[in-house]
């Protein structure tokens, strides 16, 4: 286990997020609304949740659906992954989106995503002329097959 400190501010009127067990890989974010959004079928909506990050340089946050809200609502978030890079200093929102065929309500408090801390590599690109061959080459989207 790689544990890193994250130097956060709570600008929400609720506790600091947590893990949920110890085995959780995300920290559950909570809407800090000052009233209910009421998210139509198929409509969006930007959610604040009062938290300001400092990752250090190398990590990213990710912010991910909550399983229940997508299995029971049809709740996710619509640029799934989002990331959150080491130099952002703005207040983490996410972008919920609502793929069911009935109004959901977002209530003050409510979790409504989950935040997991990744480390990532910074690449070099480096030009070349062509790339070596493999077996798959330029098969892709289902190229595989299905079975």
């Amino acid at each position: 286990m790689n544990n890193i400190s994250v130097r956060i501010v709570n600008k929400s009127h609720h506790e600091l997020p947590r893990y949920q067990t110890s085995g959780s890989a995300g920290l559950d974010l909570r809407a800090n609304i000052s009233s209910d959004i009421i998210l139509a079928p198929l409509a969006r909506a930007i959610v604040p949740t009062g938290i300001y990050i400092s990752l250090p340089v190398g990590y990213e946050a990710q912010i991910r659906p909550r399983s229940g809200l997508a299995a029971k609502h049809g709740i996710t978030i619509l640029n799934t992954p989002g990331t959150i890079d080491s130099d952002y200093r703005g207040e983490i929102c996410a972008i919920l989106v609502n793929l069911s065929s009935e109004d959901f309500i977002i209530k003050d408090g409510e979790r409504i995503c989950q935040m997991v801390i990744a480390q990532h590599a910074i690449a070099e690109l480096v030009p070349v002329d062509s790339l070596d061959d493999t077996q798959r080459g330029f098969g892709g989207l289902g190229s595989t097959g299905v079975l």
